[in-house]
């Protein structure tokens, strides 16, 4: 990713009230003791037919049942006018879900970034909140957080690796650190005998036409994504 011809990002970030538990190379570390509030684990997600964000809401769910860490709930912003929407059937939201800003990011420990998949990559609208954070990758100011994805597909061949997978590319240019699943579900990831998104990658549903809801283990998963994000999130801090 470049910006005026290749320019080298600087390594200063912004002043953050508390103590950063993602320091820059020439900041001290802050220990768990320093903290004065809940880390908190922003889930930003893209969602059409609503499929992501059942699960995003199951992964606050488990973000929420690790003591001392909570998930936060944000949207990108839409970029399809209304008339293509609605010739889509999608319908209105009024969730409550608040619309994410670039600069917000940098209030996160941690992410859980969901969108569903186009051709095997992420959906244009994530793509084009991440085209947003240029002013963050000039500074790095993203360097260091862990960082997950969850995904939706159409079909069982429909991408849910690889729209993980092709993410991963934002995350190495922002010196973000990806935090997959892999087989930590245990038999619920090798379970051959029910439909299931997800992959080692993270959690994922199948949509079908738009009108499969998630199914139980489709919706465990997520849950347990989010409390295992949590708990990692957890253990990179350093002890007192």
């Amino acid at each position: 990713m470049g910006k005026g011809g290749g320019c080298v990002p600087s390594k200063n970030r912004a002043s953050v009230a508390v103590s950063d538990p993602h320091p820059t190379p020439d900041q001290p570390k802050s220990t768990a003791g320093e903290i004065s509030r809940n880390l908190r684990i922003f889930i930003v997600y893209y969602s059409m037919y609503g499929h992501v964000h059942l699960l995003a809401k199951m992964m606050k769910k488990g973000v929420d049942a690790v003591d001392g860490v909570e998930g936060v709930l944000f949207k990108v912003p839409e970029t399809l006018p209304l008339e293509t929407l609605e010739q889509m059937r999608v319908q209105p939201k009024d969730d409550g879900v608040p619309v994410i800003s670039a600069e917000e990011m940098v209030e996160a420990d941690g992410f859980l970034f969901g969108f569903p998949t186009r051709y095997g990559s992420m959906a244009a609208q994530m793509k084009s909140f991440f085209d947003s954070t240029i002013d963050l990758w000039e500074d790095q100011r993203l360097a260091g957080i862990p960082a997950g994805f969850f995904v939706s597909t159409g079909t069982q061949g429909g991408g849910q690796e690889t729209t993980a997978l092709t993410a991963v590319t934002l995350l190495a240019h922002h010196g973000m650190v990806y935090v997959p699943i892999g087989y930590t579900f245990g038999s619920g990831m090798t379970n051959l005998e029910s439909l299931r998104g997800g992959s080692p990658y993270g959690a994922g549903v199948f949509s079908g036409d738009g009108s499969r809801p998630p199914s139980s283990i489709e919706l465990d998963l997520a849950h347990y994504q989010g409390k295992y994000m949590a708990t990692i999130l957890k253990k990179s801090l350093p002890h007192p």
